[in-house]
Formats: structure tokens, C-alpha cells, sequence
């Protein structure tokens, strides 16, 4: 036992609440004793000289004889070193009874009682036992608590690292999709592409700086989705049809960042080939002050197999929904007559 031993001390409990269990179980016993003998100066006295021995004892077995032998299934030797340390205890604690406090080292028993009798000793033995029990049990509680919460705070500092990966993922994903648009504003010497640099601009520094946060208000959000189809329009021009509507009050509605638009992208990667007309429709609504009702929907071209680029978008958002609401979201996919919908409903937060 070296002073590493004694740190251990009051590692998962605060050491405040070992001083308040000790006092307030040394209370509990000099009242107890002093009303069953009616001697509180007596109780106080043999209180003083076992309650040591009790702290001893308990702190050795849970610092020491625990870690080192039940830890390490060591049963037997931990059997065997705490009863040496109970035989040692019960020779210490009846020596000091007998010299400090009084003669008559069992009181409470029939008669005039010995010391180093079976009984005597059983009697101590049971009472030492019933105390490392007591705070044993109290201690294991408190640690399995504990890591429990370590447990959780660790899952979750996971997820949110899994979150932030998959939202990071989003922007690259973004901006290499723009900058392919903007290439082919660029070559085709397009009078658009400074204003899709200035608008692109706008767009970095939302992603840069405002979604840093696990919640963003709503109404940031449309925002940035309305210069994402401002950018598309630069691009297609009067080949984009496209409205948004929103039902409800957004103004007090917060939703993670950057989860809608992977579903707008798209519109516009798969309802853009060989369609003169891209329409493209968004709703936002507000259902019992409980949901948020996402809604986009776009005319939609069959590919061929050997046509289909697997893009990161749309998983990213599938696996953010199941980190963020477990199964408390509802995602749907509806193809009919040529229109592609997705349908999104999210707890408000």
C-alpha cells in the first residue's frame, strides 16, 4: 500500500461523501448502542476505538484486496487475506475495548463474556462483515453509476464524432458538385459565372462558419437551400421551374445543418438528363407543433444500370437520421408517372 493507494481513494465518489457516510454512520451507532445500553458515554468511547478499525478494514478490502485478487479471479487468495485481516482486526479491536474503554469486553451478551471465545469472536467477526458489506455494496453502486455514464459519454462523444464526419462529408460533396457546374459555365464563356463565384461564395461561408453547431434555425437553412437553387438556376436558366412552400410558424424550429439539401442535388443530377424542363417542388410544414413535414419533388429520368454514379449524399443523410433520431423520423421514397418525391417527417426540436 503506497501513496497511490491512498489516491484511489474517493475516484469515483467524491471524498465528501465518504466524510459524510463515515460521520453519519458513526452517529447512527453511538445513539443506536447509547440507547440500547443507556450509556451514550460508553457508546461514544467503544465507537471511537472500533470506527477506525471499521474504516481500515473497509478501505483495505475495496483499494486493495478487491482490485488485486477478485480483479484478477484471485478468489481464494482474497477469501484468505481477508480473514487474516479480520483475525488481525478482531485482536487489535478487543485488545483496545479491553484497555480503553472497559473490562467487560461483550456487554451486550448474557453474563460475563471472554475474550478469544468462539462466540466472541463470531460476534465481532459478523460485525466487521456487516460493514464491509454495507460500504461494499454502497461503493460497487456508485461504480457501476459510474461507468454507466462513462459508458454513455462515450458513446456519445462517438457519435458525435460519426456526425461530424458524415456532416463534413456533405460539404466537399457540395462544393466539388458547384465547381463541375461552374467548369461548364467556364467553358461555355457563360456571362453566369461570376455571379455562380459570388453566390458560391455565400454559400462557403455558411458552411464554414455557421453550421459548426449540432441545431441551426430552420429558417438559415431554407436560406442557404434557396442559393443552392439560385446557383441552379444560373446554370440551367429558364429550364428551372421551381417553388417552395412553407406551412406553419419555422421561426422557433431548429434542425441539424446541411440535412435537406442532399435530397434537392437530386433533383437536379436525376432530373436533369434529356428533360427540357426541370421542376422541381419543396414543401415545409409544421404538423401539431410535434413534426416537420419535408416534401421534395421533381420530374425524374429512368438510368440505365451502367448510368448511375453511386454518390455519398443520400447515405450520408440516411445514416445522420439514425444517429440523430434512432427510429423517431420517417423517411419515404414515392416514384409515380415520372415524379420523384421524398418525403421527410423529423421531431421539432
Amino acid at each position: 500500500m503506497n501513496q497511490k493507494w491512498f489516491e484511489n481513494i474517493g475516484s469515483t465518489i467524491p471524498k465528501k461523501y465518504h466524510l459524510l457516510f463515515w460521520g453519519s454512520y458513526f452517529l447512527f451507532n453511538v445513539i443506536r448502542w447509547g440507547s440500547y445500553f443507556d450509556d451514550y458515554w460508553y457508546s461514544l468511547k467503544s465507537n471511537l476505538v472500533e470506527f477506525p478499525l471499521h474504516i481500515l478494514l473497509v478501505y483495505f478490502s475495496i483499494y486493495y484486496l478487491m482490485p488485486k485478487f477478485i480483479l484478477k479471479k484471485k478468489y481464494k487468495r482474497y477469501i484468505l487475506f481477508l480473514l487474516l485481516s479480520l483475525i488481525v482486526l478482531y485482536v487489535v479491536r478487543t485488545g483496545l475495548n479491553y484497555f480503553l474503554v472497559t473490562k467487560n469486553i461483550w456487554p451486550e451478551a448474557e453474563g460475563t463474556q471472554q475474550a478469544f471465545t468462539f462466540n466472541h469472536i463470531i460476534a465481532v467477526i459478523l460485525g466487521e462483515v456487516y460493514v464491509l458489506a454495507l460500504a461494499s455494496a454502497i461503493k460497487l453502486t456508485f461504480d457501476w453509476i459510474y461507468e454507466k455514464k462513462r459508458a454513455e459519454d462515450l458513446q456519445q462523444i462517438q457519435l458525435n464524432t460519426e456526425l461530424n464526419f458524415l456532416k463534413s462529408q456533405i460539404q466537399p460533396h457540395f462544393f466539388f458538385n458547384t465547381l463541375n457546374n461552374l467548369y461548364a459555365l467556364t467553358l461555355e464563356k457563360s456571362d453566369s459565372a461570376p455571379a455562380v463565384v459570388l453566390k458560391l461564395s455565400d454559400i462557403m461561408q455558411y458552411v464554414l462558419y455557421d453550421v459548426k453547431e449540432p441545431l441551426i434555425r430552420l429558417y438559415d437553412e431554407i436560406n442557404y437551400i434557396q442559393n443552392y437553387l439560385d446557383l441552379e438556376k444560373l446554370r440551367y436558366g429558364e429550364r428551372i421551374n421551381s417553388k417552395m412552400n412553407i406551412t406553419g410558424n419555422i421561426e422557433e424550429i431548429s434542425v441539424p445543418p446541411l440535412l435537406f439539401l442532399p435530397f434537392i442535388e437530386n433533383c437536379f443530377k436525376h432530373g436533369s438528363k434529356d428533360n427540357d424542363q426541370i421542376e422541381v417542388r419543396i414543401t415545409f410544414e409544421v404538423l401539431n407543433n410535434k413534426m416537420l413535414k419535408f416534401k421534395v419533388e421533381n420530374n425524374f429520368v429512368y438510368f440505365n444500370e451502367s448510368d448511375k454514379k453511386h454518390g455519398i449524399g443520400i447515405q450520408n443523410v440516411k445514416r445522420r437520421l439514425e444517429l440523430l433520431f434512432n427510429r423517431n423520423f420517417k423517411l419515404q421514397t414515392i416514384i409515380k408517372k415520372q415524379k420523384y418525391s421524398v418525403i421527410l417527417k423529423i421531431p421539432i426540436q
